[in-house]
């Protein structure tokens, strides 16, 4: 499923303007990743797609179709929210975290229980973790259960907003190349909010990033951006002003290792 904003403003009963007049269309089956610092409107833009937050003016749709004309509710259920620090119901078992999606649809708990079980396993928890409590998780286990609740009702689309910035550097890479391998066996419209310009970059097939008011600095793929970045903002931002992209291979102990504009070790060639 496609999405398109068209022109989509929102400004805040304090008179704050996180979002002036946005439009851009994402591609069907495609991740796109909105990133910006604090407070540029990404996440803003991305509850505008099911409707958690109501744009001041402008259009957001789905497939050609306006959510506006959508029941919120009915909406929201049909597409995975995954949020940063999990946002599981600490009273209720795993695998009844997972299903609640299901559960609020109506399908019937045995059925239910069964998917749940299958999308705790897609992304790569063992079964047992179906009978644990989320305080009884690490962060990362607990993420992943976020994203098998997102998954479990085969939503056409999946929002994220920065679902792995609350855990460690380790488990994060972890849980970035569990996103990767889930995409390409299931092909999703995926929206993804960060503020951290390498995991766009790794996640994207096509980045936006963003300044404050959610105005655009550059739309593209990763490899575009750092060829050409747009202006000094977006230079900046990528790092492509300090040499941070800038990478040369030094032969060190009969390898080839892959150094950046100050010499510091970005990876080895095999």
């Amino acid at each position: 499923m496609a999405i398109e904003y068209r022109g989509v403003s929102k400004t805040f009963a304090d008179g704050t303007t996180a979002v002036d007049a946005f439009s851009l269309r994402l591609d069907s089956r495609t991740t796109t990743v909105f990133v910006g610092s604090s407070g540029c409107g990404k996440t803003t833009l991305l509850r505008m797609v099911n409707r958690m937050v109501e744009p001041s003016a402008g259009q957001v749709l789905i497939d050609d179709v306006d959510v506006a004309t959508r029941k919120p509710v009915e909406l929201r259920r049909s597409i995975g929210y995954v949020m940063q620090h999990a946002g599981l119901l600490p009273h209720r078992k795993v695998i009844d975290n997972v299903a609640t999606p299901l559960r609020l649809i109506g399908v019937p708990r045995a059925d239910a229980r069964r998917r749940a079980h299958e999308a705790i396993e897609k992304v790569g928890l063992d079964a047992a973790i179906a009978t644990r409590y989320p305080g009884q998780l690490s962060g990362g286990q607990q993420q992943r259960v976020g994203v098998a609740r997102g998954l479990v009702a085969d939503p056409n689309i999946l929002l994220m907003d920065e679902p792995f910035g609350a855990v460690d550097p380790i488990i994060r890479a972890e849980l970035q190349q569990e996103l990767l391998r889930l995409q390409r066996e299931l092909g999703k419209t995926i929206v993804f909010v960060t503020h951290d310009i390498d995991e766009a970059f790794l996640l994207g097939d096509r980045v936006v990033i963003l300044q404050t008011g959610a105005q655009i600095a550059q739309v593209g793929t990763p490899a575009e951006i750092l060829a050409a970045p747009a202006d000094d903002f977006v230079s900046r931002f990528v790092g492509v002003d300090r040499g941070r992209r800038s990478l040369r291979i030094q032969h060190i102990d009969g390898r080839q290792v892959v150094v950046d504009g100050d010499g510091r070790p970005a990876g080895v060639l095999t």
